[in-house]
C-alpha cells in the first residue's frame, strides 16, 4: 500500500511538472495540493532515475533558500515520427521535449513489395538518426489508410496497398528493434497541428488531407477520435456520384486525373486544374476544366459539411498536395460552407506544411514514452508543453541537411 501511494505521488508530481515545465518544487506542491515534503521525495527519486534534472535557480526577493527550476531530462531518449505517403516519406526525430534533431524528406519507393518497403523504411529511419539511433525509444508511423489499433491491421489504403499486408508492420517493427506505433496519416497530421500548428488553440478541430488520397482526422477536446477499426474520418468512401462514384474520385490527385482522362480533358497534373482557364475544353468541348473544377468544388464543400455536422470542430485544417493549390480560395469555400450550415468552422491551412504528419508522429511517440515514465494518461492531450517544434525549426534542420 505504501509503495502504491508513493507511485501515485510520483506520477502526480511528474505529470504536473510536465504540464508546468519548467517548475519549482513549491509550484508543483501548490498546484497538486501534495505536501512539500512528499513532492521533494518524489522529485529526488525522479532525479535519481535520470528522468528529471535541476536546470536553474530562480531569483527571489525574500531571504532564504533559493528556488530551483526542474525539467525533464530531454536527452534521456529520442523519438521518431514518420509520415509514409504514396509519393513521399517524411521523418522527424526529436528529444523528449519535442526539440527536433533531424528532418528528412524522401521519395517513397512505392513499387517495392510489403516486406521490402518495410525494410526500406526502417533503414531510412536508422540512417536519419545515425549514431544516435541507440537513444531512440519509440517510432510512430502514419499510413495512408485506416489503422485498426486493436487488431493492428491496415485497410482502405488504395494508394499504397503494401501496407495492408500484415507482414508490413511486423517486418518494420522487427527491423527497427524498438516499439512501433501506427495510425492513419490524417490523424497524425491533426495531432501535429494540434500541438504545434494551426489548431493549437482549438481542441475541437479536424484535419482534411487532400493529395493522393482523402483523409480526415477529428479531435474532440484535444483527443483524436479513431473508432473501433480506425474508419472514423474515411469520408472519401462516401458515394456521391450518379454512378456511385466516391468522394475521393472527385477530390484526390488520382481521381482528378482519371476523371480528366475519361472526359478527354488534357490535364498534366492535378495542380493544373486550379490554374486552368475556363475555356480549356475536352474532346469536342464535351467537358471542360471548368466543369471538372466545379465538380471538385461541390465535392469539397460536401466533405467539409460532413466533417462539420459530424463533429462540430471549431477549425478545419487543410493539408496535402492539393490543399496547397487552394490557399487563395479558402475564403470562397468558407462562404459556401456558411451558406450550407449556419454555424460553420473556420477553414485554415496547415502551418506545418508537408511535415504535419511526421510532427504528429513525434507527439504520438512522445506520449508512448511519457506513459512509460509515469505520466498520467489523462494529461497527454496537452503534452508536450513546448514551442520548440515549429515550422521554422523543422525548416532550419531540413535545410541544413540538404545544403
Amino acid at each position: 500500500m505504501v509503495q502504491d501511494i508513493r507511485e501515485l505521488n510520483r506520477s502526480a508530481v511528474l505529470t504536473e511538472l510536465m504540464s508546468l515545465r519548467p517548475a519549482t518544487r513549491k509550484q508543483i506542491a501548490e498546484s497538486t495540493g501534495i505536501s512539500a515534503a512528499t513532492v521533494t521525495r518524489a522529485i529526488d527519486q525522479l532525479i535519481a532515475d535520470g528522468i528529471v534534472c535541476e536546470v536553474s535557480e530562480v531569483v527571489v526577493e525574500k531571504r532564504g533558500r533559493r528556488a530551483i527550476l526542474l525539467d525533464l531530462v530531454a536527452e534521456r531518449s529520442l523519438v521518431i515520427g514518420v509520415d509514409l505517403g504514396a509519393s513521399s516519406t517524411r521523418i522527424i526525430g526529436s528529444d523528449l521535449l519535442a526539440n527536433p534533431v533531424v528532418a528528412v524528406e524522401l521519395p517513397t519507393p512505392s513499387a517495392l513489395g510489403s516486406a521490402e518497403l518495410a525494410l526500406w523504411l526502417a533503414q531510412q529511419a536508422k540512417s536519419a538518426l545515425g549514431v544516435r539511433w541507440g537513444a531512440v525509444a519509440a517510432v510512430s508511423l502514419g499510413l495512408p489508410g485506416a489503422v485498426d489499433q486493436v487488431e493492428r491491421s491496415v485497410s482502405n489504403a488504395p494508394n499504397l496497398k503494401q501496407v495492408e499486408d500484415p507482414a508490413f508492420l511486423a517486418v518494420c517493427e522487427l527491423a527497427l528493434g524498438v516499439p512501433l506505433l501506427a495510425d492513419n496519416d490524417a490523424n497524425l497530421a491533426l495531432l501535429g497541428e494540434l500541438r504545434f500548428g494551426a489548431a493549437r488553440h482549438t481542441p475541437y478541430a479536424a484535419m482534411l488531407s487532400l493529395g493522393a488520397g482523402l483523409g480526415v482526422g477529428i479531435a474532440i477536446d484535444g483527443a483524436i477520435l479513431r473508432g473501433r477499426h480506425g474508419l472514423v474520418g474515411e469520408f472519401g468512401q462516401i458515394p456521391v456520384g450518379a454512378l456511385g462514384e466516391r468522394l475521393e474520385s472527385f477530390t484526390t490527385g488520382p481521381g482528378l486525373l482519371a476523371r480528366a482522362a475519361a472526359a478527354g480533358v488534357p490535364l498534366e497534373s492535378p495542380a493544373r486544374l486550379f490554374g486552368a482557364r475556363d475555356g480549356d475544353g475536352g474532346v469536342d468541348g464535351a467537358t471542360s476544366t471548368a466543369e471538372l473544377r466545379a465538380d471538385f468544388d461541390r465535392a469539397l464543400v460536401t466533405v467539409l459539411t460532413a466533417i462539420a455536422v459530424s463533429s462540430e470542430p471549431e477549425t478545419i485544417v487543410l493539408g496535402g498536395g492539393i490543399a496547397k493549390s487552394l490557399v487563395g480560395d479558402l475564403g470562397r469555400y468558407q462562404e459556401r460552407l456558411e451558406q450550407t450550415i449556419r454555424i460553420a468552422p473556420t477553414l485554415t491551412s496547415a502551418e506545418l506544411g508537408d511535415f504535419s504528419g511526421a510532427a504528429g508522429g513525434v507527439v504520438s511517440a512522445l506520449h508512448a514514452v511519457y506513459l512509460t515514465l509515469g505520466v498520467e494518461p489523462a494529461a497527454l492531450s496537452a503534452l508536450p508543453k513546448t514551442d520548440l517544434l515549429t515550422p521554422s525549426s523543422i525548416g532550419r534542420i531540413f535545410n541544413q541537411l540538404i545544403e
